[in-house]
C-alpha cells in the first residue's frame, strides 16, 4: 500500500505528466534499449518507429498517476496489457530494468523539477504496479503451463497448410512439433508468431487471432499482406513469401481478453473490417459449432469482393444456424460503409456485440453505436499493436 504522502505527490504529477509524457517515455525507450539491445527481441520495431508505443505507454502512466488512489480502475487495462505481456514471453527479470529506466527519463525530461521527493514516489509507485503484473501474469503462465497440452512460453510449431484465402489474407495451419494435443481456447483470442528473418539483427514478434474455432490439434492464423513499404508489414511479407509447408516457427500459448462469452446464450452481433473479420470467424465457427440455435449476426466491411476472404465459408455457416443474418459491404464496389441505419437495422437488439478491424473503421463503428443508445458495457473491441486510446466520446 502506498502512504497518502506518496499518493499525493503522484497525484501532483499528473499536469506534467499530461504535458511531458511522450517526450518521458521515447526518452525512456531510447536509454532502455541502448544499455539492453536484448530487449529488441520482444519490441515491436515498427511500433517504436511510428510513436506508437511511446504513446500507449504515456497513455498508462498518466493513467497510473490520475488513478494511484484508486488502482482498481486500471485493472482492465492492466489485465489487457498482461495479455500482451504473456504472449511475449516477458518476465519479472525485466521489470526492474523498466523501472530504471523509467525513473531515470523522467529526471532527465523535467531536471531539476524531478525532485528527490518525485523520484522517490514514483520509484514507489512504480514497484507496486510491477508487482500487480507480476502476479497477474504468473497466474497466466501457471494457468497455460496447466492446461492439458499447455505450454509457458514459445513452443516450435511447424506450417502444415498455406491456404489463399483473398488476394491479401493467406491462412497457415499450424500444428506442435512435439506432436502434443493444444489447449483449448476461448474464441477470438490470438496467438503471437516469432521468426527470424535473414537480414534482421533482432527475432521479430506479431500477434495475430486465431482464425478457427478451437481443435485439438491444430491452429490457423490468417495474414494480411501487408505493403512491404509499411514498417509494419516485415513479418507478413516474409510469412507470405518466405514461409511454406514444412517450415517451423515459435508460437506462444493462446491469450487475450477479447473473445467470446461462450458461457452465455444472450444474442451476439459480430462487426468486422477488413483482416479483422479473423477473430470473428473463431467465434462464429464456435457458435455454429457448439449453440447452433443462438441468435447472431456478422456484419462485415470489405473493399472488394477479392480483398475479402472466407466469404464461401461464412455463407456455410450461415445457412447451417438456426437465427443467424450475415451481411456483407464493399465499399469500392458501391455498397458504401458501415453507418449509423445498417447498425440500426441490423444490429440484433440487446446483443452483446464485437467489433474488430482497422483503427478508424473501429472509432467510427463504435460512436455510431454509442449514438444509437447501445450501453459501452455491452461494446467489445480489439484492435492490434499499442493500446493507444481511441476516442471514443458519445456522439
Amino acid at each position: 500500500m502506498l502512504s497518502q504522502e506518496t499518493i499525493n505527490i503522484i497525484k501532483s504529477t499528473v499536469p506534467v505528466l499530461e504535458q511531458h509524457g511522450k517526450t518521458i517515455t521515447t526518452v525512456f525507450y531510447k536509454n532502455m534499449f541502448e544499455a539492453h539491445p536484448e530487449l529488441l527481441n520482444v519490441f515491436n520495431h515498427a511500433n517504436q518507429s511510428q510513436g506508437r508505443q511511446q504513446t500507449a505507454l504515456a497513455n498508462a502512466v498518466y493513467a497510473a498517476a490520475a488513478n494511484i488512489d484508486n488502482l482498481g480502475a486500471i485493472i482492465p487495462a492492466v489485465v489487457q496489457i498482461a495479455h500482451k505481456h504473456k504472449s511475449l514471453g516477458i518476465t519479472p527479470e525485466q521489470y526492474p530494468i523498466v523501472g530504471y529506466h523509467l525513473l531515470g527519463a523522467i529526471k532527465e525530461v523535467l531536471g531539476d523539477a524531478a525532485t528527490p521527493e518525485i523520484i522517490g514516489a514514483w520509484g514507489e509507485a512504480y514497484q507496486v504496479i510491477a508487482d500487480a503484473f507480476i502476479g497477474i501474469e504468473k497466474e497466466m503462465y501457471d494457468k497455460a503451463e496447466q492446461m492439458d497440452g499447455g505450454w509457458r512460453t514459445f513452443k516450435e510449431f511447424k506450417i502444415t497448410d498455406k491456404v489463399v484465402e483473398s488476394d491479401v489474407i493467406t491462412s497457415f495451419y499450424l500444428k506442435p512439433v512435439d506432436g502434443q494435443p493444444l489447449p483449448t481456447y476461448k474464441p477470438g483470442q490470438y496467438i503471437t508468431i516469432r521468426v527470424t528473418i535473414p537480414g534482421e539483427t533482432y527475432t521479430l514478434n506479431r500477434q495475430y487471432s486465431l482464425s478457427q474455432a478451437p481443435t485439438e490439434d491444430m491452429f490457423r492464423i490468417s495474414v494480411k499482406r501487408e505493403d512491404e513499404c509499411n514498417p509494419n508489414g516485415k513479418v507478413s511479407v516474409f510469412l507470405h513469401r518466405g514461409m511454406n509447408v514444412g517450415d517451423t516457427l515459435e508460437v506462444s500459448a493462446p491469450a487475450g481478453d477479447f473473445h467470446l462469452d461462450t458461457e452465455s446464450d444472450a444474442p451476439v452481433t459480430l462487426i468486422s473490417g477488413g483482416v479483422g473479420i479473423t477473430p470473428m470467424m473463431s467465434m462464429y465457427e464456435y457458435i455454429a459449432n457448439n449453440t447452433p440455435a443462438r441468435q447472431v449476426a456478422f456484419l462485415h466491411s470489405a473493399r472488394t469482393r477479392k480483398h475479402q476472404a472466407f466469404n464461401d465459408k461464412l455463407t456455410e455457416l450461415n445457412a447451417s444456424l438456426t437465427a443467424s443474418k450475415y451481411e456483407v459491404l464493399y465499399s469500392e464496389e458501391g455498397d458504401g460503409f458501415i453507418n449509423r441505419d445498417f447498425l440500426a437495422n441490423n444490429v440484433i437488439e440487446g446483443s452483446d456485440i464485437y467489433v474488430c478491424g482497422p483503427m478508424a473503421f473501429m472509432q467510427t463503428v463504435i460512436k455510431e453505436l454509442y449514438a444509437l443508445g447501445i450501453p459501452e458495457e455491452k461494446v467489445h473491441y480489439e484492435f492490434f499493436g499499442p493500446a493507444v486510446q481511441l476516442e471514443l466520446a458519445h456522439a
